[in-house]
């Protein structure tokens, strides 16, 4: 189990990443584009999760570590807010699809 602030952290991961699967479940990729306030939704817990990891790199290097793709995560966070003019949905939804459920299993393992 990781120190309390970095056990925080990985819970706002969790339940952002849990909101994202939940949201888009049982959607398209096309009913997900041309849901304006459900693109927004999930887009704001992406910059959630982006943020934690880059807090939890600070905090707790050697737990953030142990995420496959921490650095892409926060990477990811910047292009949303930063680049919103650059979100591609495709990219959003692929993301959701094949990435969110492995965080979210790496994320609960380590707060077993």
């Amino acid at each position: 189990m990781p120190p309390d602030r970095a056990q925080a952290i990985l819970e706002d991961i969790r339940d952002a990443a849990s909101f994202i699967l939940e949201a888009t479940e049982g959607q398209s990729r096309e009913g997900y584009s041309r849901n304006r306030l459900l693109r927004q939704a999930i887009e704001r817990n992406f910059e959630i999760i982006g943020e934690a990891m880059r807090r939890l790199t600070r905090e707790s290097p050697e737990t953030a570590h142990q995420i496959s793709e921490h650095e892409r995560i926060i990477a990811f966070r910047n292009i949303l807010i930063h680049g919103y003019d650059l979100v591609d949905d495709e990219l959003v939804w692929d993301t959701i699809k094949e990435k969110v459920p492995a965080l979210l299993a790496e994320v609960e393992s380590l707060l077993e």
